[in-house]
């Protein structure tokens, strides 16, 4: 890869919006089973969901998850809840459930999304051990976008949700084991430790970070999309990807201490002093391993 050609794509991501906008969006994911709990195929679940009000906002993971992605919203747990209803209406007349768990307890599922793209990181993560197909098909997460400023408040911004991450992800852990999965899938392209937060510039971090990751797509545009940090950068949003799938109470809880940690000028600065020496790579496996302790973390 050409480091010069790569910094300015990745200086889109860092580009931050133009002003302190407070909206959230969510990216729901679920565990999708038929009612003796056996898989279901992805066109059955697009046939049953087709006439739903959720449906232009519904996609899939490639083991089968249902992702449900809800545009930027000041009112984003009303609208969660009013859709995941309107999908499970949907779902339930044709025998189908919606499970929001971390970690699909089958261990057969299938590879149901055979793009190239697929199947190449599949093969990537082989080569390195099964945790990268027990991610890629049985895993499920409650992803928060976030708007992100611009100036100091931005870089701040950017700072708190990568050093906080650990403890979020102690607070709103639940069984399964998903976050341990993801630890073990390719260390040089998900950065559970501190490598994007080297130095001053987090482009320049970034970018670091992305040469270190084995390509196995063509193209610089292509490959970022292969990576999976813990805080995904969006150009002018946040995007937050540790948090273990959760019920509509925990999403909510999630989303009331995220946005006060990057919306709270005072909140997000006092986090920032106090997780400014944290060792990242001890914490993210601690709270992988179920060791941080959750009371510190809350």
């Amino acid at each position: 890869m050409d480091a010069k050609e790569l910094r300015p794509i990745v200086a889109g991501l860092f580009a931050r919006g133009r002003g302190r906008t407070v909206r959230v969006a969510i990216e729901q994911e679920y565990v999708v089973a038929a009612a003796d709990g056996s898989g279901v195929p992805i066109e059955r679940v697009r046939r049953a969901v087709a006439g739903a009000i959720a449906a232009p906002y519904v996609s899939f993971e490639p083991g089968g998850q249902l992702e449900l992605s809800l545009p930027p919203s000041l009112s984003p747990v009303r609208e969660l809840r009013a859709l995941t209803a309107d999908l499970r209406h949907h779902l339930t007349r044709t025998g189908i459930t919606l499970t929001a768990i971390p970690v699909d307890p089958r261990h057969d599922v299938p590879l149901q999304l055979t793009s190239s793209r697929y199947v190449a990181m599949q093969a990537h993560f082989d080569t390195i051990g099964p945790a990268g197909r027990r991610m890629m098909r049985r895993t499920a997460s409650t992803q928060i976008c976030l708007d992100w400023w611009p100036g100091s408040a931005g870089l701040e911004q950017w700072r708190v949700l990568n050093l906080a991450g650990p403890f979020l992800a102690a607070a709103f852990a639940r069984d399964g084991g998903r976050l341990s999965t993801w630890l073990d899938v390719d260390p040089a392209r998900t950065g559970f430790d501190d490598r994007v937060l080297h130095g001053d510039d987090p482009v320049a971090s970034y970018a670091d970070f992305a040469l270190g990751a084995s390509p196995f797509v063509d193209g610089l545009t292509e490959h970022l999309t292969t990576l999976f940090p813990p805080v995904r950068p969006r150009g002018s949003y946040l995007e937050v990807r540790f948090l273990d799938a959760q019920e509509l109470p925990g999403a909510e809880r999630a989303i009331a201490i995220l946005t006060s940690l990057m919306y709270d000028d005072v909140r997000r600065r006092n986090v920032l002093r106090a997780l400014e020496r944290t060792d990242l790579a001890e914490l993210w496996r601690a709270s992988a391993a179920g060791v941080l302790d959750r009371e510190v973390a809350a």
